[in-house]
């Protein structure tokens, strides 16, 4: 259950910052920014601190090379669901949902990583801690 909850946060967060319909960050503060200013910097503000905590999580638990392993693992899936006709990303919002999922996915288990890796290996990480 802890996965999916970091996860699910992760997919509100991407979500939340941008997606294909008129519900998002990006859009509201294109569209506020005249009006009020402060808001849309609070709201940066605090989406911008979410993204620091998970980006912080994922760098630190997988590193860049689990990013891009991450990536090229779903990729690799799209593509095989797309030859066998399962999906079709030619549409470019379901090609924002999808690349949204993706992302999600990353940041869920870079913030799961050490939980994933103790349950298989019964190894636990420790961050270092200065004195």
């Amino acid at each position: 259950m802890s996965f999916f909850l970091r996860w699910l946060f992760a997919f509100l967060l991407l979500a939340a910052t941008y997606n294909p319909t008129d519900w998002n960050y990006v859009r509201g503060a294109q569209a506020y920014w005249g009006q009020t200013p402060s808001v849309v910097t609070l709201v940066g503000l605090l989406l911008l601190a979410g993204y620091v905590i998970y980006l912080r999580a994922t760098f630190r638990s997988i590193g860049p090379g689990g990013v891009i392993f991450v990536l090229a693992l779903f990729g690799a899936l799209l593509w095989v669901a797309s030859d066998f006709g399962l999906i079709s990303i030619s549409d470019p919002g379901l090609a924002t949902w999808v690349a949204i999922l993706a992302g999600s996915l990353v940041l869920g288990i870079g913030m799961s990583w050490s939980i994933i890796r103790r349950a298989i290996s019964g190894q636990v990480d420790t961050d270092d801690v200065e004195e």
